[in-house]
């Protein structure tokens, strides 16, 4: 009996040694948890937030006009002649819009444009769609449609001595072709802005051309049309 008490009280004074020895010890730290940090969202910029602006265009009109030729680089002028010895068509030509009295039209030949080059063409003015007529008998030998002048017309005289040339068109009469006879009078477009002219002025830029020996319906001499008209 007395052995078991002694065994009995053994094991309660280890039990208590155990308990302090434990109490001892120094805690886990808790496991540290990373916070990502706070985002403060953005304002909210809706379906119409602002975005670059896309660049804009200017498009300089104040040239309204063109070189007769539709590459001048590619095909320079001929000298002209010297002022009263030019060649003039056999007759007096129609003023090319219907509705147009000689007399109503300013001389626009001589103006400059820009700083290399002078005008060396009649401006028309006229509203748009106005009847732009054959100012004489002849052939149509060009319809061409290029950045500066816009619908155009080459016309030869029967000598085949000039060129005629219709600018900045709306659009073509029906039924013109390249190849067919004009008459003095015929209907062959009509006045309007296109190529490079302001759309706020319309009008008819019409040239006269002493051809060349090769007769290249792009290449001449340029002559003043305005005193060449008549009604």
């Amino acid at each position: 009996m007395k052995w078991l008490l002694t065994f009995v009280a053994g094991a309660v004074l280890g039990a208590a040694a155990l308990f302090v020895f434990l109490r001892q010890l120094p805690q886990d730290a808790a496991p540290v948890v990373a916070v990502a940090p706070a985002v403060t969202p953005a304002a909210s910029t809706g379906p119409m937030a602002a975005l670059p602006a896309a660049p804009v265009v200017q498009t300089d009109l104040t040239e309204a006009d063109l070189p007769l030729r539709p590459a001048a680089q590619e095909f320079p002028l001929v000298a002209p002649l010297a002022a009263g010895s030019e060649p003039v068509p056999a007759q007096k030509l129609l003023v090319p819009v219907e509705g147009i009295q000689a007399s109503a039209l300013t001389d626009t030949f001589d103006q400059p444009r820009g700083k290399e080059r002078h005008h060396e063409a009649l401006d028309i003015m006229a509203p748009k769609g106005s009847k732009v007529l054959a100012v004489a008998d002849g052939k149509l030998v060009k319809l061409f449609n290029s950045k500066p002048g816009g619908l155009t017309i080459y016309q030869f005289d029967p000598s085949e001595k000039f060129a005629y040339y219709y600018a900045h068109l709306d659009r073509y009469a029906e039924g013109i072709k390249e190849g067919m006879p004009l008459k003095r009078g015929d209907l062959i477009g009509y006045v309007g802005s296109t190529g490079n002219a302001d759309p706020a002025a319309p009008h008819l830029h019409f040239a006269v051309v002493e051809l060349t020996a090769e007769k290249q319906w792009w290449k001449g001499t340029p002559l003043n049309p305005y005193p060449l008209l008549g009604n």
